[in-house]
């Protein structure tokens, strides 16, 4: 070959341009080059040989004979060049080409047919890749002419019988139209009725014509349909024996069609029969073998098929190896690339159904995603990517609540449906994964108001019932499907229709008849029916029902033995049945079992999934309404749940809306209950491990292992690898809008595998579990943490001191005469008076902030500092831990304000915490020598957004004077207070001083900034960084320690940010700050910040900022006295 190459050239070079046989050697080094090309597969020689080829096309004159196949040989070769590569213009320009060729053969030419054939299949070719409905109609055209060109008796008539035949079919997987269907299968009979027993194409028209038969079995459904398949495709078997070059195919295909009978009947033969035949294909496929791929594609779907029957996770596992040996072997640009990305996607899904290991289900996503990149509009499987990747979304709400994975569920379902009209085969599906969806987010957001999204899920599940009718596989799913969608409306509407759960019931007993004993939905639709049979107990009071519901719930359970991961849902149910019955008819035996079933959520293990965590809040609840002796361990169970779970959100600052709703007023309560049962140090134990859930993962990735790195060179090793995890993931949670759930997920896998073996060395052995009251109570060192608690359950104080000669000292349980009702009206009412606060023409009318304030005096503050009076001394140091509402309201400036009395910032120094915890890192935290601490100010009055700040200079200059002799001093202002260059300065100095204006963002927290002159710094930026040895920060800006009014103990906001970047000690506002006023107190604090010694000192914060505000007492109004806290040591 490669000499008859040379030859060409050596021809072509004697042929200069002009020489009357140029475009005959061209057009034969071309076609020698293509050959080489096909035998040794060199992508140059292709490239070669079409530019060959083009080049002799020009030197044919009009009527030239060797024109159309120069022609049809350039096309031949451009098809060849796609087939490699995957370029749809060569494609398109063979596909002219054989247009030209054909009008060089008009009607009547013997060699039409031919290339009436080619160009029919060329536009085939396109048609896989460009959905065009006009190339579909020309290709069956051009087919149908060639075929009458060619009678019965023709050397090709099989040829073209069957190029027809294939492509009616198309039209009709395309189109759903019956007859195209029907005359496929009639022109496949009549092509294998002229090729009898010993003719070569013999065994090409049994596959073809059981191809056609299956197409119909799937769409009517006719048993002997598919017995017929499968003797065909035997036949070809017989006529593929070993050694045949396509025995290999013959064993896939009749192992596909086992595998199809299989999911019809059921019988287990067929799928072992299917995956004997699949392995003896991979025999004959080795490495290297072109068919490989799908070999290993189809092995893997049969075993995938096998484990969903049975149930033998090693399936499962060859199955994901399988598909992945399969993507190796189709890179990027391969045609099948797309299908194996596809269904190793769906195996991962499956693993994690079966294991719940997130990480699988995070690869499925992302490997749906890289899958549907490849489908674009157009592409005929893109309505199956969409439709792939949105459950998988679902799965994740399901498992994580995550509101924009639904979203995008939907959204993804709708555009798979509009690829699939009335009379598709997928239809069905698309209109039952829509709903389901809807309905989900109808149950996660709807209102009673609002029930559009339930009402367009059950129309859509009445539209795929209707598809299903009896003996459709399917049938059973479809009508749980619209039951639950029934069930979900009959709840939620202001006024319930009794004719929406009746027929949900009845729905659900239909469905139940198709899950007999052994299916493996059968405990699913158990459940179902007993959930609804319990609402029409509730709203008609008919026994029998909830007996009915209770015994249903038992068999459910059955089914989902200790260890099944969705285990936690009918043990809820379960219980909350007995409940009800109990409730009605007093039985003891009823609330004994409730609280039996309960109890075996404390032996779990692992409890990360929504539904475990929803379990155990249901649990607590019950037990606090019948008073029962497990509510302490529900609520243990409860927070331990909830730490798996958020441990495991992908980057809890995208997610906070999911934090809020699983924490809800959790640690509260908790803290409530253990006080109503005397357990004292559980209490603070609870409470700190179900508030400020953010910081605390934050904090969990920036944990020091000073003692750990210098005991060996292992320690060394591991907590080197520890750092590095958690900086890796620190750096993830950054409120990114991107999904990077994946990467997290991976990250926190290892970052657990490090974790745990740092808890094998003695000193470690609870490192980074929820602390015990011995550690929490360090807080205390420097003076009494009080945590005041709001409960539905009652409010109170815990007033923690500090251990005494090393013997734990109990904390101080002190009951507060306040409901959370009137806590809740007392915070409304502040915040309405601070509402106008720091601006010039609108000061708080005094007597109405101190009527505020006497109400905290009288029914708060005054019997804790009553309380405090035994303990330590006035002027001390005492540290607030508010929870719930409390949170909103300034405790450290209640008093009766009147003559002869003293408020609390007259009797104590006040600070607060958002944890024990925050207060406990910010005291082991070692300060560096003072003089190696540096001292910046930021100052921006003239932000990119916002007014025009009069008073900032001055502020930055009083700083200056007083830090500049005893301090490195660094000031940044205007054109240089940038956002980047205030991170900076950050970066090179521990001491801050920030003047600008605030910005809370109530809806999303995490927004909320500092405005800088190119725009805001914002809390996802501040965590992000990685300071060192930050010592103390002024904000001197408004709502500083303003968060989300709705989640109060997370306490996002600006100062709480700073303090979890390490931050010891900060000051911040809880309103808005006069600018001048801000100059005034500032002066005043950092008069009173530095002490004889000249030394910076951030312990000393808190009395400077008490001092500053007594010296203006006189001259700034309260609301202003009282508007700046502190925060931390």
């Amino acid at each position: 070959m490669a000499d008859s190459v040379e030859e060409y050239r050596a021809a072509l070079q004697s042929c200069p341009p002009g020489h009357p046989d140029r475009s005959m050697y061209l057009n034969n080094l071309g076609l020698s080059l293509q050959n080489r090309f096909l035998q040794l597969g060199v992508p140059s020689d292709l490239d070669e040989a079409i530019e060959f080829l083009r080049a002799a096309l020009p030197l044919y004159p009009p009527g030239d004979p060797f024109l159309p196949s120069s022609l049809n040989n350039l096309s031949i070769s451009l098809r060849n060049r796609f087939q490699q590569r995957g370029v749809l213009s060569d494609l398109d320009e063979a596909i002219e080409l054989l247009r030209n060729v054909l009008l060089l053969y008009p009607p009547g030419h013997s060699d039409r047919s031919i290339y009436l054939n080619n160009l029919a299949n060329r536009l085939r070719d396109r048609l896989q890749q460009r959905s065009v409905p006009t190339d579909l109609d020309e290709i069956i055209r051009l087919y149908r002419e060639a075929l009458l060109l060619r009678p019965p008796g023709h050397s090709d008539r099989a040829k073209s019988l069957n190029n027809l035949a294939i492509t009616l079919q198309n039209s009709f997987q395309q189109r759903g139209v019956p007859s195209d269907l029907d005359e496929a299968i009639g022109l496949h009979r009549a092509a294998l009725r002229i090729c009898p027993t010993g003719h070569p194409d013999r065994s090409m028209s049994l596959d073809n014509l059981a191809i056609g038969l299956r197409s119909r079995f799937q769409q009517r459904g006719v048993p002997s349909d598919f017995d017929e398949i499968i003797e065909l495709q035997r036949d070809v078997l017989t006529l593929r024996p070993p050694g045949h070059s396509d025995r290999s195919m013959a064993l896939d295909n009749l192992a596909i069609s086992l595998r199809d009978r299989f999911h019809q009947r059921g019988v287990s033969s067929d799928l072992d029969e299917a995956i004997k035949l699949h392995q003896g294909a991979l025999l004959l496929r080795p490495p290297g073998h072109a068919d490989r791929s799908k070999s290993l594609n189809n092995f893997a779907i049969s075993l995938r098929d096998r484990f969903q029957q049975r149930g033998v996770p090693s399936d499962l596992d060859e199955a994901i190896k399988l598909h992945k040996d399969a993507i190796f072997l189709r890179p990027l640009g391969h045609a099948d690339r797309s299908t194996s990305l596809n269904n190793l996607a769906i195996s991962l899904r499956d693993r994690f159904l079966q294991r719940g290991v997130l990480s699988d289900l995070d690869e499925a996503i992302e490997l749906h995603r890289t899958a549907l990149e490849l489908r674009p509009p157009g592409y005929s499987d893109r309505s199956t990517s969409l439709s792939n990747l949105a459950m998988s979304l679902r799965d994740r709400f399901q498992q994580q609540g995550i509101p924009s994975d639904l979203d995008e569920a939907i959204d993804l379902h709708r555009a798979a449906l509009k690829l699939r009209p009335l009379g598709h085969s997928d239809q069905y599906f698309s209109l039952n994964n829509l709903a389901i969806s809807l309905r989900s987010r109808f149950q996660q957001r709807g209102a009673p108001s609002d029930i559009s999204d339930i009402d367009e899920a059950i129309e859509l599940h009445r539209a795929a019932l209707s598809l299903c009718l009896p003996g459709h596989s399917d049938r059973s799913l479809s009508l749980n499907n619209l039951a639950i969608s029934l069930r979900n409306r009959f709840q939620q509407r202001d006024v319930p229709s009794e004719s929406d759960l009746d027929e949900a019931i009845e729905l659900h007993r239909e469905a139940l008849l198709l899950h007999p004993p052994g299916h493996s939905e059968q405990s699913t639709s158990l459940n179902n029916l007993a959930v609804s049979l319990r609402d029409r107990y509730r709203q008609q009071g008919i026994p029998s029902d909830l007996d009915e519901a209770i015994d249903l719930h038992r068999t459910a359970l059955s089914l989902r033995p200790p260890g099944h991961s969705d285990r936690s849902v009918p043990l809820d149910n379960l219980a909350i049945t007995l409940r009800d019955r109990f409730q009605q008819r007093g039985v003891p035996s009823d609330l004994d079992e409730a609280f039996g079933l309960y109890l075996q959520l404390a032996y779990l293990s692992h409890g990360a999934s929504r539904s475990a965590l929803n379990a155990a809040k249901s649990w607590a609840a019950f037990a606090e309404v019948t008073n029962h002796g497990s509510a302490l361990v529900a609520y243990q169970t409860a927070l331990k749940f909830l730490d798996q779970h958020v441990a495991l959100l992908p980057s809890p600052s995208r997610n906070f809306d999911v934090i809020k709703e699983v924490i809800s007023t959790l640690a509260s309560d908790a803290f409530s209950c253990s006080l109503r049962r005397g357990a004292l140090m559980t209490a603070v134990e609870l409470v700190e491990q179900g508030r400020a859930v953010f910081w605390t993962q934050l904090a969990r990735f920036r944990t020091p292992l000073d003692e750990l790195s210098t005991s060996d060179a292992a320690g060394k090793a591991l907590a080197a690898e520890f750092m590095q995890c958690s900086v890796l993931l620190r750096h993830k949670f950054d409120g990114s809008t991107e999904d990077q759930s994946s990467q997290i997920r991976k990250l926190t896998a290892k970052w657990d595998d490090v974790l745990s073996r740092i808890r094998e060395h003695s000193k470690f052995s609870r490192f980074l579990l929820p602390p015990l009251f011995s550690d929490l109570q360090t807080a205390a060192v420097g003076g009494p943490v009080i945590i005041v608690n709001a409960s539905q359950y009652g409010c109170d104080a815990l007033i923690i001191l500090a251990a005494q000669d090393l013997h734990p000292q109990d904390p101080v349980h002190v009951p507060l005469d306040i409901a959370q009702a009137e806590v809740s009206e007392l915070s409304s009412e502040f915040r309405l008076l601070v509402k106008g606060g720091g601006s010039s023409n609108g000061q708080l009318e005094s007597f109405k902030l101190v009527g505020v304030l006497r109400k905290l005096w009288l029914c708060i503050v005054g019997p804790i500092v009553q309380a405090l009076g035994k303990f330590i001394k006035p002027g001390s140091r005492i540290w607030w831990c508010p929870t719930a509402e409390f949170t909103l309201l300034p405790l450290h400036a209640a008093g009766l304000y009147e003559k002869k009395t003293k408020n609390v910032s007259q009797t104590y120094i006040s600070s607060y915490t958002p944890t024990l915890a925050t207060l406990v890192r910010a005291r082991q935290r070692v300060s560096l020598d003072a003089s190696a601490q540096r001292f910046v100010a930021i100052g921006q009055a003239n932000p990119d957004e916002g007014k025009e700040l009069l008073c900032v200079a001055p502020e930055l200059a009083v700083v200056a004077q007083r830090l500049v002799p005893i301090a490195s001093f660094t000031s940044l202002q205007d054109t240089d207070a940038t956002v980047q260059g205030a991170l900076n300065a950050l970066h090179q100095n521990q001491w801050l001083h920030l003047a600008c204006h605030g910005v809370p963002d109530r809806q999303q927290p995490f927004k909320s900034s500092f405005l800088m002159r190119d725009g805001k710094l914002m809390i996802k930026d501040i965590i992000r960084s990685d300071w060192q040895n930050p010592e103390f920060a002024f904000l001197s800006a408004c709502h500083t320690t303003v968060g989300d009014e709705k989640s109060p103990d997370e306490s996002i906001h600006l100062a709480a940010a700073m303090q979890s970047s390490g931050f010891r000690s900060v000051i911040g506002s809880m309103w808005s700050v006069d600018d001048g006023v801000a100059h005034q107190i500032v002066s005043a604090f950092y008069e009173n910040l530095v002490d004889d010694s000249g030394t910076l000192d951030c312990t000393r914060a808190a009395m400077a900022l008490r001092n500053a505000v007594k010296s203006l007492r006189k001259k700034i109004p309260l609301e202003q006295q009282i508007v700046f806290v502190h925060i931390g040591i």
